[in-house]
């Protein structure tokens, strides 16, 4: 069967139910004699079964070597108990109030607000209503996007709302007041001019409040804390979409003229202002999940479901990029009603891996009642063992930014592919309640910039397809990456496996004791420490061989609180799913400058000697001989003969396609490397990537827009006694297994490979 990719975007794709089965766990790399935990949620009532397997081929297209498996013998429970495990999305705060405001009576609750998502039902500012026990009050956005304070009576919840709605993406302060002497409820609405291209006038432009009488009321916190940007916990309730700023509880009603000035005050002014409940500094804390309080109780707050922060607040006005340069103006957390990162299940499975299992890829597999899911999990080696000659680098950091991804061309139709294959059958595009991938959007539409593999993610998966069109398999990610793995047992080559993650938290010493170190197919997102390892693998006399496409691209950071939360700023340039907000390029975990790597002087190819170039759809073509190579490297082409080669494949149809990447000198291609192949004759869906192109006529490089749109296979010798071999295509290792794994991609391969291990 082959699918073209749709002419336009497909409809909106209908969620599918709730899978009956589903797990994840607490890691995805683990050494022998660590501990992995598994984490199940199940609507069946039959008993989970678990089974262990180690994974050579995820691929499950007939026309390939298909899914291959092995049993594993290992000590596992008989069975598990079923149970379902709920989560659930929606980022807020959560700070705990002092006990001299258990009896609080009148009020005001201040904050600064940019809307994201007005008019899709009730949205909470701030809460400490506790409509069971009659007590609390909350400031919120109502269905329609008033500004309303809810506060608790005898009769039941009296509300105070204002007629004119707030605008979307615009900044306004916002008040609620209940007087106790008066009975007065109201609130108090006023848009800030806050840049100068938004100095436009009109009613918007004007403060607009009401107010009403009540009584009996009952505002004190029964519940002893305040909930920001959510009504209720786990679930959460009414989430409020977009950025929050200085949220402030004061124990008093101020004159008109004096609520007009705190609604504007900041840090400063804060000794002037009375009777102080809280006063939080969102600008404070920033790489942490805790909010700090300025007020004179100095009280902490913890985040739930990590917002996102560094964001630009009211004061931001472009003359500083980053949030650590200037806190004040960016004191404010952008709340989303979809965020989920870590889905905090118990877990049901503690599994010690064996001191004396292999390295390689493994997965935990659970059935239940017909159902089934599958975890994939890496095992590096011991570092007490004997390590193989041959170290695969797996992407874990790559898989879980992708986690999830829904593509934006997804089609049913494609489910007809799936169905016929046996391959995995859930899609993310059907179930986004799970939490998207960073190349995905929040519903209020901005981009998510966090990712995690805490939750189940079914885009790695065995047997999972990405595209339902076109020749070969369609996979991506970590399925694809399987063709590398099937090709080396295939061909008897003993190796080890090592993860991004290892990658940076070891350094260098997890690729020392190899003698060559393979990448797979997508290696495209790092941290500095996995570039540094890398490059001082390379430096130091190893062996290095890059055998994909668009990889070392985008610099992503990782939690120090939680390093399985990464986190990525889409800034300017880049192939991007969304783009960052200006002045929100600079990352909120670690305080560094975010985007590409190029963007800060450490191009792919300067590590690897290639770099991104262009993209089309998921097809592929073949590459062609270059120049006769030297005698240094005419070693790589022995057996193969003809111009032409790799023109077949399970990845598009051909060895080079998709995503290319080609040498520049001026981007740090060694001068002495040789470009020993390139591809041609691709499809007009490729397009030469955004930060190649200076204006519609002119490219960066100066040459002509067609002649960068290629894959360069090259080769270099590095001082010191390494050696970089790269292919410049994400779809080179889809064309392994072809013919049995005998063709002259598998046989160029293996002829690097079997000269880096001399």
């Amino acid at each position: 069967m082959t699918l073209t990719p749709p002419a336009s975007p497909p409809p909106p794709i209908s969620p599918a139910p709730t899978p009956e089965l589903l797990a994840y766990a607490d890691k995805m790399s683990v050494r022998p004699g660590e501990t992995i935990a598994f984490k199940l949620s199940a609507t069946t009532q039959a008993p989970i079964t678990p089974r262990l397997v180690r994974i050579v081929c995820a691929d499950p297209n007939p026309a390939g070597p298909g899914l291959i498996e092995h049993a594993v013998k290992a000590d596992l429970p008989e069975a598990i108990a079923p149970r379902h495990q709920p989560f659930y999305p929606g980022s807020y705060a959560q700070v705990p109030l002092p006990a001299d405001a258990q009896a609080l009576e009148s009020f005001t609750a201040l904050a600064t607000l940019w809307p994201t998502r007005i008019g899709h039902g009730p949205q909470t500012i701030m809460s400490w209503l506790d409509e069971a026990a009659g007590t609390g009050a909350a400031l919120a956005l109502d269905e329609h996007g008033h500004l309303a304070l809810q506060i608790a009576t005898a009769n039941g919840i009296a509300t105070v709302t204002t007629e004119q709605a707030l605008s979307e993406r615009r900044w306004v302060h916002v008040a609620g007041s209940y007087d106790a002497t008066s009975g007065l409820i109201s609130v108090l609405v006023m848009p800030l001019k806050t840049r100068r291209w938004q100095n436009r006038t009109g009613d918007r432009d004007a403060a607009f409040s009401a107010s009403a009488p009540t009584s009996d009321a009952h505002p004190e916190p029964s519940r002893g804390e305040l909930l920001i940007a959510t009504a209720t916990t786990a679930p959460q309730h009414a989430c409020f979409n977009g950025k929050i700023e200085a949220p402030r509880l004061l124990a008093a009603v101020p004159d008109p003229d004096a609520l007009m000035w705190i609604m504007a005050a900041t840090e400063d002014d804060l000794s002037a202002v009375n009777d102080v409940v809280m006063w939080m500094d969102f600008a404070r804390a920033t790489p942490t999940t805790i909010v700090e309080d300025i007020g004179p109780h100095g009280l902490v707050g913890q985040l739930i479901n990590h917002p996102a922060r560094g964001m630009t607040g009211s004061l931001w006005n472009g003359h500083h990029q980053s949030w650590s340069a200037c806190p004040a103006h960016y004191n404010a957390i952008h709340f989303h009603d979809d965020d989920i990162v870590d889905f905090g299940w118990d877990t049901d499975l503690a599994f010690a891996v064996p001191p004396d299992l292999p390295s390689g890829i493994y997965a935990m597999r659970f059935a239940s009642a017909g159902h089934e899911d599958a975890v994939p999990f890496f095992v590096p080696a011991a570092k007490d063992a004997n390590a193989a000659p041959i170290a695969v680098l797996m992407s874990t950091f790559t898989y879980a930014i992708y986690g999830n991804h829904a593509r934006p061309d997804f089609e049913p139709a494609w489910e007809e592919r799936f169905q016929a294959w046996n391959a995995y059958p859930h899609n993310p595009a059907r179930h986004p309640t799970f939490g998207l991938s960073t190349y995905n959007n929040h519903s209020d539409g901005s981009g998510i910039c966090h990712a995690s593999h805490l939750r189940p993610l079914f885009n790695v998966r065995p047997g999972y397809v990405t595209f339902g069109y076109g020749e070969g398999s369609g996979l991506r990610h970590f399925p694809a990456d399987t063709h590398l793995i099937a090709w080396l047992e295939a061909k008897g080559f003993a190796y080890d496996i090592v993860t991004d993650e290892l990658l940076h938290n070891e350094g260098v010493d997890a690729l020392a004791r190899y003698k060559t170190v393979l990448t797979g197919s997508h290696p495209e997102y790092h941290t500095h420490q996995t570039l540094d390892a890398l490059r001082h693998y390379r430096d130091g006399g190893g062996h290095l061989c890059y055998l994909g496409g668009n990889g070392f691209y985008w610099r992503i950071a990782t939690h120090s609180e939680n390093p399985g939360i990464l986190e990525i700023r889409r800034g300017e340039g880049g192939i991007r799913a969304w783009a960052s907000e200006p002045g929100e390029y600079y990352n909120a975990f670690d305080g560094d400058y975010g985007g590409l790597w190029r963007r800060i002087g450490r191009p792919p190819q300067d590590l690897v000697g290639v770099g991104f170039s262009a993209q089309g759809n998921f097809s592929g073509s073949h590459y062609i001989k270059r120049d006769p190579p030297p005698p240094s490297a005419s070693w790589i082409f022995e057996g193969i003969e003809g111009e032409r080669f790799g023109g077949y494949g399970l990845s598009g149809g051909g060895a080079a396609g998709f995503e290319l990447d080609r040498a520049d000198e001026r981007l740090g291609t060694p001068a002495h490397a040789h470009v020993l192949a390139s591809s041609a004759d691709h499809d007009d869906t490729f397009i030469l990537v955004p930060e190649e192109r200076l204006t519609h006529l002119v490219t960066l490089p100066g040459e002509p827009e067609a002649d960068l749109i290629r894959a360069d296979m090259i080769y270099y010798d590095v001082p010191g006694g390494g050696a970089v071999f790269a292919v410049g295509s994400i779809t080179f290792c889809g064309s392994l297994p072809i013919n049995d794994f005998d063709n002259d991609i598998s046989r160029l391969l293996e002829n690097v490979v079997r000269r880096f291990l001399q």
